[in-house]
């Protein structure tokens, strides 16, 4: 970058500071100048000569000073223009093409200033002329910063803001959301925007998605040496994690409003998904009868009954049932669905509230199904949702009908949450099914369809209406919940999100995987998923045993997955697409003995579950937990993907491996008991465990579990 005119030699960001570096108003030409606060946050900022911008917690001319977010200090920030086209599949996958790109870059350090709030650093452009940009760096209290990134153009608006941030040796980029493929990203590039998870996730048909589409995308990463970063935006945010740089990471908005970042301080990793909690949210809990397994179940009263029978026949532990038919059945492309609509199907579920009466008198509490789709096709509740104007609108004022994936019929619309009459009627429908029919709550589907193009009542933008319709979704869901079961006797579980839905989520299942052993989207992308979710303060997780697309699943693969669920904070079964040809916990004596045990084993952890999801109600803490968190000074911990810590003492390693027998388990520092046969490894180190179906790799830190042993 080119240098200003003047540099101040000394400012900060609270009202009183110590000054280091050059007095003499100009820097003496390679001093950094640095910027020492002697306010609460504590959060130094040194600026050089050449306008770099770093972070970090203490005085920056301090040996002990901790490193946080720095901008790189060779790439400048920048806008780019471009016209931007999408399309869209019945796979629930946004693609965009920029078409007419150029980029500026503001390249010219023009100094920085003191003001009430903080620190203004501005810059300009040397080929566009009366181009500038501004950083605002303020202190909003002892746990996070505040940093704005405004451009004003001399020519046509700018399409996107681009940041520049350093890829320093020691630092890690963890998270974004519900990743599938990794938890630290470095070395990857994506967009952030809001979408289906994917089938398949090659990238090879639009309708597969590829390794970061996602149904909870979200600007925000984690770095293992003890702070967080956020950009708040409801709008696509483009990613390259040190790819194309190995020196630089680029964070791009879509949008040429100010992008705003926030800088979690920690100091350790779980400080940072704390603070994460604190200004995101939490989630609310679950009663103690929803930690048992829950069994899906459909087909009709007399199936679901049937269902039950057997469960009980075998001694089986089940804390619910969940149906998700009970709206009625409808042909699924490759296997069998749903009718997308709030109200029951008398026929296929007759005297449907004394079924659920008997089933809570046996001490089953029982789940439907919801998703916010409305068919046009279906009058109850299309008619008077499109009579009200309580849909998303198309340009034309009419209701937008968009691609959905209610096969035959494939389209649908979307609710208009920024409506308070239509969040008032989708509420009441949502609450009438608890009334009316005794139910306990819902998965609650989808989330990811609302049109970009669409119109709104509050004319807001429709682009950050589909990225936040999740926590919309959810909230209208919870309320609902609430306004019938103000005592919290309710559950629902959820799939989509974005930034800010860790205070409106309660339990979040991972999505559709593929009924398979494929990495790309098959049963080893479960592990991520959870551990990435944890990292974003979202610490009730569950999946489907033994997933949801394509398949049929077979007994290997759904025992492998059984296992899973075991050490999972949710145990929960799915019939899947194929429901006639998957594997099911019934389809053998060897399975249904395989699945007793494990559910045992899920119901002998529950006391140690509650009491850490009474942590996280506090702290955000996961339950299923990165080995980085307990151990972020051991960088070997940083790329185990496939293994995790349930809590701080079990460390559980699934076989996600076709045909494995034995697997690879990394051990931290500790002596770490197997749980199925009492001998012990002591690490750090990697080591092969033997790992036959009914004995995953599971081990307890410090002393041996024979009370897990015994189950049988």
């Amino acid at each position: 970058m080119q240098r200003p005119s003047v540099v101040f030699a000394c400012l900060f960001l609270s009202l009183t500071a110590a000054c280091g570096g050059s007095d003499d108003g100009g820097g003496d030409g390679d001093a950094d100048t640095i910027f020492l606060p002697d306010g609460p946050a504590g959060v130094g900022v040194r600026v050089t000569p050449d306008g770099a911008v770093s972070l970090f917690d203490g005085d920056p001319a301090s040996d002990t000073a901790r490193p946080l977010l720095a901008f790189a200090d060779n790439s400048p920030f920048a806008i780019r223009r471009f016209v931007e086209e999408f399309t869209f599949s019945v796979g629930g996958i946004f693609a965009f093409m920029e078409g007419a790109e150029s980029r500026t870059e503001l390249d010219v350090f023009d100094g920085v200033e003191e003001t009430n709030e903080g620190i203004v650093i501005r810059y300009s452009s040397s080929a566009e002329a009366g181009t500038t940009a501004t950083l605002r760096i303020a202190a909003e209290n002892a746990d996070s910063t505040r940093i704005e990134y405004e451009v004003t153009t001399a020519g046509d608006a700018a399409s996107s803001l681009v940041a520049p941030v350093r890829c320093d040796t020691d630092g890690t980029f963890f998270g974004f959301g519900e990743q599938y493929n990794s938890t630290e990203q470095t070395g990857e590039a994506f967009d952030l925007f809001l979408s289906e998870q994917g089938i398949g996730r090659t990238g090879g048909t639009f309708t597969e998605g590829d390794e970061h589409t996602t149904y909870i995308p979200m600007a925000y990463y984690l770095d293992a040496r003890g702070f967080g970063v956020a950009i708040e935006t409801g709008r696509r945010v483009k990613v390259d994690i040190c790819r194309r740089d190995s020196a630089v990471a680029t964070f791009e908005v879509v949008d040429s409003a100010p992008m705003e970042i926030i800088v979690l301080h920690g100091p350790t990793p779980n400080d940072v998904i704390e603070q994460v909690g604190d200004r995101y949210g939490r989630p609310i809990g679950i009663p103690d009868w929803a930690w048992d397994v829950w069994i899906g179940a459909q087909g009709g009263r007399a199936t679901v009954e049937a269902d039950l029978q057997r469960l009980q026949d075998n001694d089986i532990p089940v804390g619910a049932l969940w149906v998700q038919d009970w709206t009625g059945i409808r042909p699924n492309l490759g296997g069998s669905g749903v009718e997308y609509t709030w109200y029951l199907d008398d026929t296929l579920y007759p005297d449907f509230a004394e079924m659920v009466a008997n089933f809570e008198a046996e001490g089953v509490r029982f789940f439907v199904y919801a998703n916010p789709f409305v068919d046009p096709a279906l009058p109850r509740p299309y008619a008077t949702m499109d009579e009200n104007d309580w849909l998303v609108q198309n340009t034309d004022g009419e209701t937008y009908l968009h691609l959905a994936p209610n096969f035959p019929r494939l389209e649908a619309a979307t609710p208009d949450f920024t409506d308070s009459d239509a969040v008032a009627f989708v509420q009441d429908a949502l609450a009438d099914i608890v009334t009316d029919h005794g139910v306990d709550g819902w998965m609650l589907d989808f989330g990811e369809w609302s049109p970009i193009d669409g119109v709104l009542s509050d004319g807001s933008d429709p682009i950050a209406y589909h990225n936040e319709f999740p926590l919309h979704w959810q909230r209208v869901c919870r309320d609902a919940l609430e306004s019938v079961r103000p005592g919290g006797d309710y559950v629902y579980f959820a799939r989509s999100g974005w930034l800010g839905v860790q205070g409106d989520a309660q339990v979040i299942w991972i999505g559709d995987q593929e009924a398979d052993w494929e990495d790309t989207d098959g049963f080893p992308t479960v592990i991520p998923a959870m551990l990435n979710l944890g990292l974003a303060g979202i610490p009730m997780v569950t999946h489907d045993i033994a997933g949801f697309s394509g398949g049929p699943s077979d007994k290997q693969l759904y025992q492998r997955w059984t296992e899973l669920g075991a050490f999972t904070p949710i145990m929960r079964t799915h019939e899947g697409n194929d429901k006639e040809n998957n594997w099911n916990w019934d389809s053998d004596e060897e399975t249904i003995a395989h699945f007793r045990r494990f559910a045992r084993i899920h119901r002998a952890l529950i006391p140690e579950l509650q009491a850490l999801a009474e942590e996280a109600q506090q702290t955000s803490r996961p339950i299923v937990r990165h080995l980085m968190l307990e151990y972020p000074d051991d960088v070997a911990t940083y790329d185990v993907n496939d293994q995790y810590l349930l809590g701080p003492d079990l460390l559980v390693a699934p076989v996600i491996e076709e045909d494995a027998t034995s697997r690879e388990v990394y051990f931290p520092e500790g002596e770490w008991f197997n749980v199925w046969t009492g001998d012990s490894v002591v690490g750090p180190q990697t080591a092969t465990i033997d790992a036959p179906i009914g004995q995953p790799p599971v081990f307890s830190r410090g002393a041996d579990r024979t009370d897990l042993r015994a189950i049988e």
